[in-house]
């Protein structure tokens, strides 16, 4: 699915990483949202179908965001599914820290991080 030769061939935005910290980063981040959903799902509540729904938004554009930068090498589209992700990621915060305030407190790590990606993504869009 990866393309090292085209991805290697673009120009990288100013403040773009080493390529090795994100695996650990993504390690750490899906540790981080695991345990939330966890505590969401176990969290005795009334009303949690929008948490859901959110979550399982938000993670299926998180698994599309890949394919659609690396493997089509559509950075454009890559951008509108990150956007989404944004958005999703945000609501799911607020959904999730409505019922349990861990939970809420553990996505924010991967909001920032997803924020970070959308600078990088964006970044590559114009610079290529």
């Amino acid at each position: 699915m990866y393309n090292s030769e085209w991805y290697n061939n673009l120009t990288k935005p100013l403040l773009s990483p080493p390529d090795w910290i994100f695996a650990p980063m993504w390690i750490f981040l899906y540790i981080l949202i695991l345990i939330a959903f966890i505590l969401y799902l176990i969290k005795p509540a009334e009303n949690k179908k929008e948490g859901y729904i959110f979550f399982t938004i938000q993670m299926l554009l998180n698994l599309l965001w890949s394919p659609a930068f690396f493997y089509f090498q559509n950075i454009l589209l890559a951008f509108i599914i990150i956007i989404g992700l944004d958005i999703t990621v945000f609501y799911t915060i607020r959904k999730f820290y409505a019922i349990s305030k861990i939970a809420g407190i553990l996505l924010i790590p991967y909001f920032l991080w997803i924020i970070f990606a959308t600078y990088l993504n964006f970044a590559y869009l114009i610079l290529n």
